[in-house]
Order: structure tokens, then sequence, then C-alpha cells
């Protein structure tokens, strides 16, 4: 017997982005992002007040003002070490320094310090939040999709994000995998089931990271229970690529200018305060997203003592500054053609789907047509198909839809490092997941009694040229000759990608396994503990959430109210004027309390000040309509 839509799992799909992520679920109707239209996209910003952290618009709104506590691209930070983010460091107004064994953490003014994962985690508790609030249920389980060139630290980061929020991660899906299922369900070719198998391009740059995947779709035909293959025949990419490093080029172009202007060092960014550095960032974001849809966008910013910048950007000077960007995305381009068996053919892929907001740039698209020799396929909101992927594959785990096959691939190589420093490749990229692989080594010493293996994931040959992955030792292995010991290792990686690798000594039967832990993640313990603490504050945080809610929304009401009261304050009988402005002195006062101290305050009564001064209001609403009316 099938199971009912009540007792199928609530799986939602997750895109959490670098700029912006986004909750997707999918049923019989199809998938759909969850959340009002102009509140769908939740940018991916935290702002960590003293007893609160503020998610999304607001904290992205208020960066400028904020910029020591508000937290954005923190995808970028993700599974890196502090060597590995060094060069954005320059570009944000908040600290970022180095943790326990060369990990990175964000550094907050009042001494705290919080992981990636962390701050991850409050974005990924917004999306619960949001889904919880739409499907009118509890949701604890996702589908999170990564860039498809995070590596195994990254993908590991980002599940521990998951657990931290009180999401269980039940697959780690690739985005432009994502997209191409989202494709799938949402284009033209599902009116033609039987037609032949189509080869699709994805190239998804978003804001911090850059994909490009190959894939082979094959429909099942109208045949009872006919199954669409989506196969990954390869990918490549850039997780150092995207919309930030546009924006970092314009600062960077601002900078300099004005730097020239005061008489500073030109190449003075990092000298400049916080908050300037975090208002050029805004201001670099607005000139992009205004030269992809004008040849022109005019540039001014007071520098104090009655000094203004002035200048006028064109969308030529923008493309010239950007272009080596661009090249570095159509030459991973030619990687994957090239792993795909396709390179001197272009013309057999039919289809090339655009992913992520930095593909509205004319550039982004002209160059990637004129590569592929296809227009790109744009009918899909690029800044959602890959949440609607995750949740057409949450729906293919849940059990609600049926008829699709997804064959993932490994992104990059991985193996073993071998006397010397080499490295031997146990899988090789663009492998399908899940996938085994095992080989058999021995001991170059005599008497050797311990063998360390070095996991290492990577192109290159040399162990040094690789990225470290973990390690860990077989231990107790009888002293014999060497070479006459036979150590057979496996790695294995799961349909999420995480790897596991095990040892065993077949002589004595000694065993060794480890499921790799990022060297530049959380450990096991930080996780649990995180996980930990989020139960044990669960009540207080959904109390914390629900007072934050009220101080916002009540915000905007007193605003609201206040400008029409003032406006149509002759109109108005002096009795109601009156029990009016009592009404917002009362919620005022619970405005200010609850900012002071969100524990002081009785959320239920904040509540009833709030709707009773909704209430209230209509007749000042209807006023403002006929205004309204009359000026129309």
């Amino acid at each position: 017997m099938s199971a009912t839509h009540e007792e199928q799992e609530t799986i939602v799909g997750i895109d959490l982005g670098t700029t912006n992520s986004l909750v997707a679920f999918c049923d019989e109707q199809g998938a759909r992002v969850l959340g009002a239209d102009d509140d769908a996209i939740l940018p991916s910003a935290v702002r960590y007040d003293p007893d609160r952290a503020v998610v999304g618009r607001v904290a992205l709104d208020e960066a400028p003002s904020h910029p020591r506590t508000s937290i954005t691209s923190v995808k970028r930070l993700m599974g890196r070490s502090i060597r590995d983010v060094d060069a954005d460091r320059k570009y944000l107004g908040y600290e970022v320094t180095e943790g326990p064994n060369g990990t990175t953490r964000v550094a907050l003014p009042d001494g705290r310090l919080l992981s990636p994962e962390q701050v991850s985690a409050a974005i990924l508790g917004e999306l619960k939040s949001r889904a919880e609030r739409g499907l009118g249920r509890p949701v604890r389980k996702a589908v999170v999709t990564v860039p498809a060139y995070f590596d195994d630290a990254q993908r590991q980061a980002t599940r521990h994000a998951g657990r931290i929020a009180g999401l269980e991660v039940v697959r780690i899906v690739n985005e432009p995998t994502a997209a191409v299922l989202a494709y799938g369900i949402g284009t033209e070719r599902s009116s033609d089931r039987n037609a032949g198998s189509q080869t699709v391009a994805i190239y998804d740059l978003g804001g911090g990271t850059f994909d490009v995947s190959i894939l082979r779709l094959t429909p099942g035909g109208d045949a009872p229970g006919g199954t669409d293959f989506f196969q990954v025949l390869a990918t490549a990419g850039d997780t150092r690529l995207g919309g930030d490093d546009i924006d970092h080029a314009i600062v960077a172009m601002l900078a300099s200018e004005i730097g020239i202007e005061i008489g500073r060092d030109s190449d003075a960014l990092e000298s400049l305060p916080p908050e300037t550095r975090r208002a050029l960032l805004s201001f670099a974001r607005g000139v992009k997203h205004r030269l992809s849809e004008e040849e022109s966008a005019s540039v001014e910013i007071a520098l104090g003592d009655d000094r203004v910048y002035r200048r006028t950007l064109t969308r030529e000077e923008l493309e010239s500054m950007i272009a080596p960007l661009i090249e570095r995305s159509i030459a991973a381009c030619e990687r994957a053609m090239r792993d795909a068996g396709r390179a001197l053919n272009r013309g057999t892929v039919d289809a090339v789907i655009l992913v992520g907001g930095s593909t509205r740039i004319p550039l982004v698209r002209e160059r990637v047509g004129a590569f592929f020799g296809v227009d790109a396929y744009t009918a899909l909101d690029p800044d959602r198909v890959v949440a609607l992927g995750a949740a057409v594959q949450a729906s293919i785990l849940a059990g609600r839809t049926k008829g699709s096959l997804l064959l993932d691939v490994i992104p990059l190589s991985l193996g073993v490092e071998t006397v010397g420093g080499a490295v031997a490749k146990l899988i090789n990229r663009n492998q399908p997941v899940p996938a085994r692989a095992v080989e058999r080594f021995s001991t170059s010493v005599d008497a050797q009694t311990n063998v360390r293996l070095h996991v290492l994931q990577g192109e290159r040959e040399m162990a040094e040229d690789c990225r470290s992955l973990g390690t860990f030792e077989l231990r107790g292995i009888p002293p014999m000759p060497a070479g006459i010991p036979k150590l057979e290792v496996t790695f294995l990686v799961d349909a999420n990608g995480v790897l596991t690798v095990s040892a065993v000594e077949q002589r004595s039967g000694k065993r060794a396994r480890i499921q790799i832990v990022p060297n530049h993640g959380l450990t096991e313990g930080e996780v649990e503990r995180m996980e930990a603490e989020s139960f044990e504050h669960a009540r207080d945080d959904m109390e914390r959430h629900r007072v934050v809610d009220l101080i916002t929304n009540s915000e905007l009401d007193l605003k609201w109210i206040g400008e029409r009261l003032e406006k149509f304050s002759a109109d108005l009988e002096p009795e109601y004027r009156a029990s009016l402005g009592e009404k917002i002195a009362v919620l005022r006062a619970m405005v200010a309390s609850a900012s002071a101290d969100w524990r002081g305050v009785d959320a239920n009564a904040f509540y009833a000040a709030k709707t009773d001064l909704d209430n209230a209001s209509v007749r000042l609403q209807e006023l403002s309509i006929s205004a309204s009316l009359r000026e129309d």
C-alpha cells in the first residue's frame, strides 16, 4: 500500500547560497519556492546583536551601519583554512581570524568567535522556520545543494551547519545537477518523453563559486515505470570565482581612484575603515546590477570636507574589467567538454541552462552562447532554479516523485600519499557516485608496526600540491620485513559525496577506519556540542525569534502610522487622534523594551499591543486610500 500524503516524509530542498538562499517544496502540484513572491529570496546575511541574530534582508540593508557584526558571503569561508580565505579578507567589513588547527573563525567585537558553520546554521534555521510556516508542519529533513566543485571538507561543513540548525541533511546535491532536475520538469522536453537523449550544459555562476556540468538526459518514455536518467558526464569549476569577485573588481577600481583623489596610496583598500569598505561593497553591487540593465551608471560618493567623487561607469568599462573572470569560467567549460569526450563537437550540446544571479550580466550570456553555439535557456529564474531542483530531489527521496534517477559524479580525484610524497589516486574525478575503490600497498621499512595513511584530494601528482583531507593510523601490525605486509585500502564515496576510508592488514587482520573529518571544519565533538545547545535553548530561541519578528513588524507599523497620522491629523477628531497617540506610545515602549532585552518582554502582550494599534488604525488607512484615489 502506498503512503498517504500525511504519511510521507516532509523533506524540503534548500539552496544555501553565497548571496541569497531559498527553501522549496515539491508535491503533487509541482515544485515551488516557499515564501511570498516579494520575500521568497533570503539574503545570506546575518547580523549579530548582543542578544540576537538578525537574518536576511534587514541584516543586509543595514550592513553598512554595522560592518563589524554583519556577516555576508560566509559560504566562501565554509570548510576553508585561514590561508584559503586570505584574499577575501580585505573586502570584508567584519574580522576573519584563525581558529584551532588553522581553521577560519569570524571574530565579533564582543569577543565571540563563530565558525562559518554556525553562521550558515543561522541562515538554515531561518529557512527551516519559513518552511514550517509555509507548510504548517515541522520540518526536520532537507536536501541541500552545494557547488559541484565543493571538496569533502566543504561538504562536511554544510552537513554540520544543517545539524546545528536542527536539520538532517539527507542528501547533498551538486547545484548544477539540481538545476537540471528543475529543468527536467520545467521545459518543453517534458511534453515529449519518447524523444532521444539530450546533452545539456549547466553554467552556474553564483555569488561565490562557479560550476559547469555536462549531463545526458534520457527520457524513460511513456511506458509504465519509465525512468528518466540524469547522468552527469563531467563537471568543472572554480570555488574562488563568482559575483563577489566582480564586486571586488569594482571596489578595487573605486578605492584606487578615490585614494588618488584624496592623496592616499591607491593600494590602501585595507587601510580604509570597515564602514567605508562595507559601503563600497554595497555600492559596487548596485552598480553591477544597474549595468546589467543599462549602458551606464552614475557614481557619486561623498568624501568629506566638501569633496565628492563623481564618475560615470559604462557597461563597456565593466566588461573590460571582468573579462578575465569570465574567461576563467569559459576555460572551465572547455575542461568539462574535454572530460565529457565532446571537445571536438560542441554542436552536440542541445541546451545550455544558466544558473545564478551573475548570469544576468550580458557579457556572460554572450560568451556562454558563443562557446556552446546555442542560445542559453533562461525561462527559469536563475536565482530559483537550484532550490526548485533540490525540492524535486527531496520529493524523490520522500516517495512523492517517481520516474527519475540521478547519477552524479565526484568533482576531484581522491587518493593517499605514498613514499616520497607522491599521490596514489584511488578514485578519479568525474567518476559516478556512489563509488568504491580498493588498492593494495605494503610497508617500506623493516619491522614497521604502524602505518600512517594521509588522505588527499586533487589532481596534482604530489601530496604537497593537493588538499589534505585527514590522516589516520593502522596500528599493531606484526613486525615483518619491508614489502611483506599486505595493506588493503578501501575508499567509499556515498551518494552525498562523503568519503569513508578503511584499511586492513590482511595477514594479521588489523583494521582501521575513518569517515573523513575536514581539517578546516568543525570536529564531531564541536558539532555535537552545538547540536545539543540548539536543543537546550530551543524554547528560548523560538521566543526570541518571535520577539524579533514583532520588533521588526512593529517598527514598520509605527513608521507608516506615524507618517499618516501627521499627514491627516487635521481630518481626525481630537478623541481619535489622542487614542491613536496613546496606542502608538504603548507599542513604541514595547519595541524599546524588547530591543533592550528580549527576555524582559511578554511576547503575548507585545503582540496584543501591535494588534490593538493595527485595528485602531483602520480608519487612518481608509483616509490614506481615499487620498491616493483623489490624487490619481
